[in-house]
């Protein structure tokens, strides 16, 4: 799978929520928003089901999702 078959996760809601750092839309921060177009396929995958994973976590009420984004490094 090439890079450019995995499309982006922006939903063109693009607001950033000021207590998470995510985006409103797809729940990515500014470094995953900026790093998406020189990600390879295996990083962007990888980076969707993180993204999964906020949803998860939004949708149980924790605070998964936000320790997710402190403990993730900016993609390459």
């Amino acid at each position: 799978m090439r890079a450019w078959d995995i499309p982006s996760p922006c939903v063109g809601i693009c607001r950033l929520d000021p207590d998470t750092g995510f985006c409103q839309g797809c729940r990515r921060t500014i470094a995953e928003i900026s790093a998406w177009p020189r990600l390879d396929a295996p990083d962007r995958l990888a980076l969707l089901e993180r993204l999964a994973e906020r949803e998860r976590a939004e949708c149980e009420g924790t605070e998964r999702g936000r320790a997710d984004a402190a403990r993730q490094p900016p993609p390459a």
